[in-house]
């Protein structure tokens, strides 16, 4: 847990915690350019934000609730999911329907959830389709003068839901993975933990908040650990890769990082001229995770922006998903990540055999020390895989979520599985 500070039993209390603890600290910092306009908030300030929130759906009898966050990346919301928690109900974040795109999704989702709140901004209610109570967040503070004072502290506790985490829906409808603060916080502590956080560190985020990898790591994880972050939207880094690297130049970021393609998207968009004027020796963890982590991908970005200053070391491939709320799995910040060769005929078969001769084989990223028990089964008769044979990953510990929402039967499926010949099972959730 948190050095020389207490241990808390929710989100609320460790926000509060830093409200009154660091008032003044900048906690969160969005640059609306992608550049150099910036906006930001004090610890302070987002209490009081979340506070008036949280007063306002209190008025309105809404605790247990599920409310769709329908926002633009930003400082309004991580507001609004605090302000969630902070009044009892479930948040649920989506990536907001602009011009009828993705409104399928968020209507399934809608009904899966059985939401009957949206919280978004003025701007986007227009875009946002209605439920039962539709608010915009971003001028409660005009309509409701000194609401927050009314707020009163929720009855939570370390099992109650946080937010659900709804799955892409890739391989089928998406599914609510029902997150408890519990969960949120245990987490948290594995990822400060190997990731070696401290409030002396610095983040810089761009990916997505309504995702768990941009929303416990980019910002959950800096307000567990007491740093601050600047933040982007996924779409700065996307139309021009070099905001971000410049953004981790400019504010001497310690941690950041982001799916192989973004170091990938580096190598390709950024010029040399360009790299003249970064300075990257800041950079301690570059954590990469999310997909396949490619060697040539790593090898060729330590060895391209080591003239800027960044050191391959900083490298930390990681896996994790959201069943385990997040993080499951992770390198160390002080030692170059660990290649394998494996024999990729053997490979195909779920056999691992490690060859030193490079002719045929395939490089394989190590992932680092898992942060939970794992065990590695065969998903066709659930026997515990032996020494170098490839198979699911099954994960147990305090970090697993609770379930899927409202799906009793898939919920037993992953998350109470047992592997045969294990003693007690691994109740995790599995992913290959």
């Amino acid at each position: 847990m948190l050095t020389n500070s207490p241990s808390f039993s929710t989100v609320v209390d460790l926000m509060q915690y830093r409200s009154n603890h660091q008032p003044s600290l900048k906690g969160y910092t969005f640059l609306t350019d992608g550049e150099s306009q910036e906006i930001s908030l004090t610890y302070q300030q987002l209490d009081t934000k979340a506070r008036l929130i949280a007063a306002h759906l209190q008025s309105l009898n809404l605790v247990g609730e599920r409310a769709l966050l329908l926002y633009p990346p930003g400082l309004e919301f991580i507001a609004a999911f605090l302000g969630c928690l902070y009044a009892g109900v479930i948040a649920v974040p989506v990536y907001p329907p602009r011009k009828g795109q993705n409104l399928l999704r968020v209507k399934s989702i809608a009904a899966d959830a059985e939401a009957q709140i949206i919280l978004t901004t003025q701007s986007l209610l227009n875009d946002s389709f209605s439920l039962k109570y539709t608010i915009a967040t971003d001028n409660l503070a005009e309509i409701y003068q000194n609401l927050e004072k009314g707020w009163k502290k929720p009855n939570i506790h370390r099992d109650t839901l946080a937010f659900l985490q709804y799955t892409s829906g890739s391989t089928g409808n998406p599914k609510g993975v029902m997150v408890s603060h519990g969960n949120l916080l245990h987490n948290s502590a594995l990822i400060n933990q190997s990731f070696g956080h401290s409030p002396q560190s610095k983040g810089m985020i761009w990916l997505p908040p309504y995702h768990d990898m941009g929303l416990i790591g980019g910002v959950i994880q800096p307000l567990y650990s007491g740093f601050p972050v600047v933040l982007m939207a996924p779409v700065m880094f996307v139309q021009k890769p070099l905001r971000w690297l410049s953004a981790i130049s400019r504010y001497k970021a310690t941690t950041s990082g982001g799916p192989n393609f973004a170091y990938e998207a580096c190598l390709q968009k950024i010029t040399a001229e360009q790299r003249a004027n970064l300075d990257l020796s800041s950079w301690e963890v570059a954590f990469c995770g999310a997909e396949p982590i490619r060697v040539d991908t790593l090898e060729r970005f330590a060895e391209v922006f080591g003239e800027c200053g960044f050191r391959k070391e900083a490298f930390l491939p990681c896996y994790g998903l959201a069943e385990a709320t997040l993080f499951v799995s992770g390198s160390s910040k002080t030692t170059l990540p660990k290649v394998i060769r494996v024999d990729t005929k053997s490979l195909a078969q779920n056999q691992i055999d490690i060859k030193e001769d490079l002719s045929e084989t395939t490089a394989i990223v190590s992932c680092g020390k898992f942060a939970a028990e794992v065990v590695i089964v065969n998903p066709d008769d659930l026997l515990v895989c032996g020494e170098n044979q490839v198979g699911e990953i099954w994960v147990t510990g305090e970090s697993i979520a609770q379930g899927y929402w409202k799906k009793v039967e898939e919920t037993v499926k992953v998350f109470k599985a047992e592997g045969v010949g294990e003693a007690g099972g691994a109740g995790g959730a599995g992913g290959a």
